[in-house]
C-alpha cells in the first residue's frame, strides 16, 4: 500500500480523492480536540482505500476540504467505513450540514458476528489481524504543529488495518446472512438529525426534575440559553454550568441574582456579574412549556411487580442464552429495558418484536412471557424447551441440578 505525506495542499487532496472515488470503499478516521471548546476542532483526517491512504491536514493554511466532504457525502457509490464512528460523522456533519453514506460502522458489525457489545479498535485489531497497536500516540495534542512522523504514522495506520479488515468482515458477514440485520443500525448513524445541534432542544439531554410544565419551561429557557452563552464562547457547556445546577434552578429558581451564589455548582461570582444578570432576566421570561412538548410518559403495561420482576430477569436470561448460541451481541438483539417493558404487559413499538429481531429473539420472548416456553438444565446446559400447549402449566419452571 501506498502512504502519501502528510496532504497540506488543495491540489493534492482534489487528485487524491479523485482516485478513492473509484474504489468501493474507503476507510475513514479522525483525529480531533474537544476539552477546551464547544465545537471539536479537527486535526487531522485520515483515508484509504486497498491501494494507498493519507493523512490529510485540516489546519494546513489555505486548504480547502471540498473534495473530501464531497467525496464523504455526495459519493453514493463508495461504502464510508469507520470504526466507533459517531463523532466522526458528528465532525463531517458540523462542517457540511450533511453525513457520510452509505456508511458502515465495523463497530456495529462486529455486533452481529460476535458477542463483542463495543469492541475497540486496538482489539479489533488484534483480534482480525493478530497485531498489537502501539498506543503511545493515542493521547496526543493533535493540535500541535508541527506533527511528528510517529504521529502521522499512527493516525494513518487506523485506516490503513481498517481497510484491510472490513473485507474480511464483509465475507464473514455474508456467510452468516446478517447483513441485513445492519442495514437499520447503520441508517441510524448516518441520520444527520442524530447531530443537528438545536439550541431550543438542549434540555432533552437533561434528566428532567418531573414532569411539572413550569419547571420544564424553566429548564428548556436556561437550557438554551446555556448553549448560546457556550457557542458564544466556544467553550464547553459544562464550562458554563453543569447539567445538575441547571435542573436544581429549573426546580428552585432564585428570588434574585444575590441568590446564585447559594447554588451548588456556581461561583460567588454569580451573584452580581453580567452572567449571572442574564441568566436571571431569562428565567424571569421563562414560560411554562407547553402541552405538545411535554415529554411523553413512559409506557406502562400492568405494574411489574415482583412476578413481572421474575419475568423480566427470565427474558435476559433468554437473551443471554440466544445470543451465546448464535453468536451474537444480545445488545444488538434487544435492550434491557424493553424487555421489562415486554413483561410488564407491552407489545406496541417494541423493536424485538419487529423485524428480524423477532424472528431471531423476540418470537421466544413472547412465549416465553406468555408461558409457552421454559427452562431446563440438560447435562449440566441450561436448554429453551416448548411446553406442551394442552398442558394446564400457567407458571414458568426454570429446573437446576446440583453441580457435580
Amino acid at each position: 500500500m501506498k502512504i502519501h505525506p502528510l496532504i497540506t495542499k488543495t491540489e493534492d487532496l482534489a487528485d487524491l480523492c479523485a482516485r478513492l472515488a473509484k474504489s468501493d470503499f474507503v476507510a475513514v478516521d479522525t483525529e480531533f480536540m474537544r476539552e477546551n471548546t464547544y465545537w471539536p476542532e479537527l486535526c487531522l483526517v485520515q483515508i484509504a482505500n486497498t491501494e494507498e491512504a493519507a493523512a490529510i491536514d485540516p489546519l494546513a493554511p489555505g486548504l480547502d476540504l471540498a473534495p473530501l466532504w464531497n467525496l464523504l457525502t455526495d459519493n453514493e457509490d463508495v461504502l464510508k467505513v469507520f470504526h466507533a464512528g459517531g463523532q466522526d460523522v458528528e465532525i463531517v456533519f458540523n462542517f457540511t450540514g450533511r453525513t457520510p453514506h452509505p456508511i458502515f460502522d465495523t463497530q456495529i458489525a462486529m455486533m452481529a458476528i460476535s458477542q463483542s457489545e463495543q469492541i475497540g479498535y486496538s482489539n479489533l485489531v488484534e483480534s482480525w489481524q493478530g497485531l498489537t497497536i502501539d498506543k503511545g500516540a493515542r493521547f496526543t495534542d493533535w493540535s500541535r504543529r508541527p506533527l511528528t512522523d510517529r504521529q502521522i504514522e499512527y493516525a494513518i495506520g487506523d485506516v490503513t488495518h481498517l481497510s484491510k479488515i472490513f473485507p474480511k468482515m464483509l465475507k464473514r458477514l455474508i456467510k452468516t446472512g446478517r447483513g441485513e440485520w445492519l442495514d437499520q443500525e447503520m441508517e441510524k448513524l448516518a441520520d444527520p438529525e442524530n447531530y443537528r445541534n438545536d439550541p431550543a432542544q438542549a434540555w432533552k439531554r437533561i434528566k428532567a426534575p418531573g414532569r411539572n410544565p413550569q419547571v420544564l419551561g424553566r429548564l428548556k429557557a436556561i437550557s438554551e440559553w446555556r448553549e448560546a452563552e457556550a457557542q458564544g464562547k466556544n467553550i464547553p457547556r459544562g464550562r458554563i454550568a453543569r447539567d445538575e445546577t441547571l435542573a436544581d434552578i429549573a426546580s428552585h429558581p432564585p428570588k434574585q441574582q444575590a441568590d446564585l451564589a447559594k447554588v451548588r455548582g456556581l461561583s460567588q461570582g454569580w451573584k452580581d456579574n453580567d452572567i449571572g444578570r442574564r441568566l436571571m432576566a431569562v428565567l424571569a421570561k421563562a414560560e411554562p412549556l407547553p402541552d405538545e412538548e411535554m415529554p411523553p410518559r413512559a409506557p406502562r403495561g400492568a405494574p411489574l411487580g415482583k412476578e413481572g420482576a421474575l419475568v423480566a430477569d427470565l427474558l435476559k436470561l433468554l437473551l443471554k442464552i440466544r445470543a451465546r448460541e448464535i453468536d451474537a451481541a444480545a445488545r444488538l438483539l434487544a435492550r434491557s429495558e424493553e424487555l421489562e417493558l415486554l413483561a410488564a404487559g407491552v407489545r406496541k413499538n417494541l423493536t424485538l418484536l419487529q423485524g428480524w429481531r423477532f424472528d431471531v429473539f423476540g418470537r421466544d420472548a413472547l412465549d416465553l412471557v406468555e408461558g409457552k416456553l421454559a427452562f431446563a438444565v440438560e447435562n449440566g446446559k441450561l436448554k429453551m424447551t416448548r411446553v406442551d400447549e394442552t398442558s394446564d402449566a400457567e407458571t414458568i419452571a426454570v429446573q437446576a441440578t446440583p453441580e457435580g
